[in-house]
């Protein structure tokens, strides 16, 4: 064998090195409702933003992989990740039993849980201030049945349903309203521009967020793990932070590791 046949025989080596190393990337490909803010959201340019978009990028980052976000319908999500179609879906998703029949879940990063809220100056401390005084929440929201399931127990005023959070937080900053109850994440979105009100009280739900993926996914213990690491070293809470304005309640799944749940 001469010279130049050696070399490019060493040529084509390099270069099928370099072929098998970039077969290694690979793509994860994730669903997402771009219309819900702080979760997920679409740019003018079209890109995606948000905190689960940040948190998928993070994941891609930690396995090396590329990301690729597609745009679908929330109840589209489901068909698409049983289907194959893509590796997994995020859009503040509840982990429910149901669910886990058919779909796998990571383990949670968000707890889901309402939260009373009131004007900074009105007075209210906790839910037991709330007795005798008006209270709102959004009309037909889970925030709306706890209120009934709970009224003869704190003793609440009268009720007063609204169709728009807007107006529901309007009512409130002004006291025409004491209180409000609804998605916790929601009022604290909202709230960075909106420096008069507070979250009052946090009530746990037992409800959270987290990545669904199909079935017997063979990255689910990967993308698990890729969590987390993530909270470890403390990037989720700086993701909820950066979104929601204020920092992660100590004890929370934003903070706190969990196994990844199971079927009943």
């Amino acid at each position: 064998m001469n010279f130049k046949t050696i070399a490019w025989a060493a040529l084509a080596a390099v270069l099928a090195a370099g072929t098998l190393t970039a077969a290694k990337a690979d793509t994860l490909v994730v669903g997402a409702y771009p219309a819900n803010p702080p979760w997920e959201n679409k740019t003018e340019d079209g890109s995606f933003e948000g905190f689960e978009v940040d948190l998928a990028n993070e994941i891609g980052k930690r396995l090396g992989d590329t990301v690729e976000f597609q745009d679908l319908g929330f109840q589209a999500l489901f068909a698409a990740t049983s289907s194959g179609r893509i590796d997994m879906a995020i859009s503040s998703i509840t982990i429910t039993n149901d669910r886990l029949q058919n779909q796998d879940f990571t383990q949670g990063y968000y707890d889901s849980d309402l939260a009373l809220v009131s004007n900074k100056n009105s007075g209210i401390t906790d839910l037991a201030d709330m007795k005798g005084k008006p209270i709102g929440a959004i009309s037909t929201s889970t925030g709306e049945a706890w209120i009934k399931e709970n009224a003869e127990k704190y003793g609440f005023g009268d009720y007063k349903s609204y169709n728009t959070q807007q107006n529901l937080l309007l009512d409130t900053q002004a006291g025409r309203v004491a209180g409000a109850v609804g998605d916790i994440a929601g009022f604290q979105f909202a709230f960075q521009h909106m420096p008069a009100m507070h979250v009052v009280e946090r009530i746990g739900t037992g409800d959270r967020f987290a990545i669904m993926m199909r079935k017997g996914s063979p990255l689910l213990e990967k993308v698990n793990g890729a969590i987390t690491r993530i909270k470890e070293d403390g990037t989720m809470a700086a993701l909820h932070k950066k979104w929601l304005g204020v920092e992660a309640d100590p004890g929370t799944a934003t903070v706190t590791v969990l196994e990844i749940p199971k079927a009943q």
